[in-house]
């Protein structure tokens, strides 16, 4: 296959034409070239048309404008590498210029011949005849496409409105033949240099202001990795905050809770204790009234008493010679309410959803008569009622209840009545208040 790319010994850089190759050298300073059999690439850009030679040059163009879909037009400007016309280079010039009197080497520079086609198209957009010439030989007459986008990449070059010439052999006789002075070789040289000089500025310059881009985006993205760090830990703070304050309210709250319990149980103590003192003061006090009635009879009956010491025996009661230290006091209504609902409880503690059926009835009960007190029906119960004996009639300790609230048997037994005048909404107050303590304290009944 004939070579189709000149490729760079030196950076395998692939170039299309001899043209290019020359700018190369004068750029790079490589001399190294050879025929190669690999295109160059020739990627289009779909959203701007923008051509690109190289996947580099296509990634740095994405970067740059967020184009990323090309179409690869590689085939489409495949040509044979010509080497027959080349461009000019400096070394070339300085050999003209030291050997003109050589007629068999002289050349002359011409117009380059470009697709007619293409340059009417692009006359036709409104670009310079010169500048349609010269993006066309550049581009190597690839494509209208290519062209345009050499004209906008090159148009602040200061020659683009010249028309461009190549050098020709002076056997073509159709070829004008103008012939360069030395003076017109060097200022040639030092356009050439100054170009290649320029060119290569304005690179570094673009690749300064890619890094730069590249820089301000890094430190973008760091500094917001930086603030989500900085907001996750803030979350990461507040919610041990949260913890740590959960906990502490929980502590204090089990705290309350144990002194609480330490004083009920303690008050508790001190009831029963003051009961069982009480209990055993009346027992002695039935005790020595039954002592003194059987004396009494027997003086009546005039038999003699049976104790002579007896009869002279003071009737001081002998347990208050010991005195309690605990304050005794009747039981009040709320006492009582909460011992029964307690016993009821403990009695059937192996039911706890019976348990708290019976107590939420009792509670509708105490709650209908407290806001209707002028309604009957809420103030009579049947007793022979299936689902009042299911949920109450059947556990020990809920007719009681009703009975301290002020419920009385009625009719042999088959109704429990409270009468209008008999109906105390402190009572009743006093039994919600119990009813409620006992369904929402969970350690109710347990000591």
């Amino acid at each position: 296959m004939a070579g189709v790319s000149l490729q760079c010994g030196d950076c395998g850089t692939l170039l299309k034409s001899v043209e290019e190759a020359q700018e190369h050298a004068e750029l790079t300073k490589h001399t190294n070239f050879a025929e190669s059999t690999e295109p160059v690439l020739n990627l289009v850009c779909s959203s701007c048309g923008k051509p690109c030679r190289s996947r580099t040059e296509s990634d740095l163009h994405t970067k740059r404008t967020g184009h990323a879909e090309f179409v690869d037009k590689t085939s489409e400007a495949i040509t044979p590498i010509s080497l027959e016309a080349p461009k000019a280079s400096d070394d070339v010039i300085m050999e003209e210029a030291g050997d003109g009197s050589s007629s068999s080497q002289q050349e002359e520079m011409v117009v380059p011949e470009v697709d007619q086609k293409l340059l009417e198209e692009l006359e036709g957009m409104g670009f310079p005849k010169a500048r349609a010439t010269r993006a066309l030989h550049y581009s190597g007459n690839a494509s209208l496409e290519t062209a345009a986008s050499w004209v906008v990449e090159h148009e602040k070059d200061p020659d683009i409105d010249e028309m461009p010439l190549v050098l020709l052999s002076s056997k073509n006789p159709e070829a004008p033949k103008p012939s360069l002075t030395p003076e017109e070789i060097k200022i040639k040289q030092q356009e050439l240099r100054e170009r290649a000089h320029k060119k290569k500025e304005e690179e570094e310059k673009q690749r300064e202001r890619e890094r730069e881009k590249e820089r301000i985006r890094v430190g973008k993205e760091l500094l917001e990795a930086k603030r989500i760090e900085e907001e996750n830990e803030r979350k990461r703070f507040a919610f041990t905050l949260y913890i740590l304050f959960y906990l502490h309210l929980k502590y204090i709250y089990i705290v309350y809770l144990l002194d609480f319990f330490c004083l009920y149980f303690n008050s508790m103590l001190a009831l029963r204790k003051a009961e069982k003192e009480e209990e055993k003061k009346a027992r002695e006090k039935i005790r020595q009234k039954l002592e003194e009635d059987k004396a009494e009879r027997r003086r009546k009956l005039g038999m003699p008493p049976e104790d002579p010491t007896a009869a002279v025996k003071p009737s001081a009661p002998v347990v208050e010679e010991k005195k309690s230290s605990l304050p005794v006091r009747p039981a009040t209504k709320a006492e009582q309410m909460r011992e029964c609902l307690r016993s009821l409880k403990q009695n059937h503690k192996d039911d706890d959803v019976k348990v708290k059926t019976a107590f939420n009835t009792l509670l509708t009960f105490v709650k209908n008569v407290a806001t209707n007190q002028n309604e009957e029906k809420f103030r009579k119960i049947r007793l022979s009622n299936a689902a009042f004996q299911d949920r109450v009639g059947k556990l020990k300790g809920g007719i009681e209840f009703l009975e301290l609230c002020g419920f009385g048997k009625l009719e042999g037994g088959e109704f429990l009545f409270l009468p209008r005048e008999k109906v105390d909404i402190a009572v009743l107050n006093t039994a919600g208040n119990e009813l409620n303590s006992a369904i929402n304290n969970p350690f109710f009944g347990v000591l």
